[in-house]
């Protein structure tokens, strides 16, 4: 609980330093490096490996709003080291992020969901004689944070957790959550279920993960798009974050990175012996059972949704950055190699941990290297 909190607090010193909406940062790439950063004091962090290999000029992206904090992180060691590059990214949700890049108006976007094989189709309009790809980056636990009057520690399973964002379980001291939390002074407090509002990435692992893992009392299907009746809406991560910090009885459900400020979340009851708590390291042993299903270069990875190994989480997503495997624009794709070249190297993701993501595992980081080393 202690590193939990401590996870927390870091992640929260990390977002303090982001600008709402669009984010201008300046940046520049790096060779595949070693070594780690520090993303609590990311000044202070050794940028000499970082290169801008002649990259210029200005980057747009948009898309997840779950890797928000991690391009806060990644900007300072960029501005320390690079200013020939502005990159914009704005962290408007995955479908919007796909949307744009799909028409054409981005270099890149962030989705929390591989492209549909209707959308890599689609991609052949913007990227000439090739096709979009997903390259993984970012992974990290998909906490489910509560405000509980009187209650401090909470455990939930995925049947509880899928009856109540479907609105069947209506108050905190439902049989059910009694069941769970036998020794918690449950209040009869009622219950306030916040979902996003956009289409998110977010919600699609969340509600993939109710599906697979509790398909008697989940039966609606994944999507980025909120699907269940009842409950309360929020634009982004941060939006649900805030109404779960403004609102008793509510949960609600987003990246652990925005789980900051004295937000609670719920440990969540699996097959293994103990109820698992959304940490890095516990995201870390469920996304490293991922598989690559991706075909050609495209990476895509597969999830567990419901791992039987003790401590490893269930409730993770992996966040991609989509980019055209060939037919990139001429006047960004250096910007773009050299950025993504930077965050896919060891000492990109070596910050994630201390800024509450999962960094990924050296396999599948030493894949998305060498892809990334091949865009044209």
């Amino acid at each position: 609980m202690k590193l939990q909190r401590k996870n927390r607090l870091r992640a929260l010193s990390l977002g303090v330093v982001a600008v709402s909406g669009a984010l201008a940062l300046s940046a520049c790439g790096s060779d595949d490096t070693s070594g780690g950063g520090d993303s609590t004091a990311s000044a202070k962090a050794d940028t000499s490996a970082i290169k801008c290999d002649n990259a210029k000029g200005d980057l747009l992206a948009s898309g997840s709003s779950a890797q928000k904090n991690a391009v806060d992180a990644w900007v300072k060691n960029y501005t320390a080291a690079c200013e020939n590059v502005k990159i914009n990214y704005k962290p408007d949700g995955s479908g919007a992020g796909v949307t744009a890049f799909l028409q054409g108006q981005t270099a890149f976007a962030g989705s929390d969901s591989a492209l549909k094989p209707e959308e890599i189709e689609q991609s052949s309009k913007v990227c000439k004689n090739s096709q979009a790809i997903d390259l993984p980056m970012v992974g990290g636990p998909i906490a489910i944070a509560f405000n509980v009057p009187g209650v401090d520690k909470l455990t939930l399973d995925a049947k509880t957790l899928a009856e109540i964002f479907d609105n069947k379980i209506k108050t905190w001291n439902d049989p059910a959550i009694k069941a769970l939390n036998p020794d918690a002074k449950l209040p009869s407090t009622k219950i306030q279920a916040f979902h996003r509002s956009d289409e998110s990435g977010t919600t699609d692992n969340f509600t993939k993960y109710l599906k697979e893992a509790a398909p008697g009392s989940w039966k609606y299907e994944g999507g980025k798009a909120w699907q269940a009746k009842g409950g309360q809406s929020a634009q982004g991560s941060s939006g649900l974050a805030q109404q779960v910090k403004q609102t008793a009885g509510a949960i609600s459900y987003f990246e652990l990175s925005y789980a900051g400020d004295g937000i609670k979340t719920v440990d969540v009851k699996t097959e293994a012996a103990e109820p698992v708590a959304a940490t890095t390291e516990n995201a870390s042993k469920a996304i490293a059972a991922a598989k690559v299903v991706g075909k050609g270069k495209d990476l895509s990875l597969q999830l567990d949704y419901s791992p039987k190994a003790d401590g490893a989480y269930p409730i993770t997503l992996v966040t991609y950055e989509i980019a055209c495997e060939k037919g990139n624009k001429a006047d960004t794709l250096p910007a773009t190699k050299s950025f993504l070249n930077y965050i896919a190297s060891e000492d990109g993701q070596a910050i994630l941990a201390d800024a509450g993501y999962a960094p990924l595992p050296a396999e599948i980081a030493t894949k998305v290297r060498s892809t990334i080393a091949t865009l044209s």
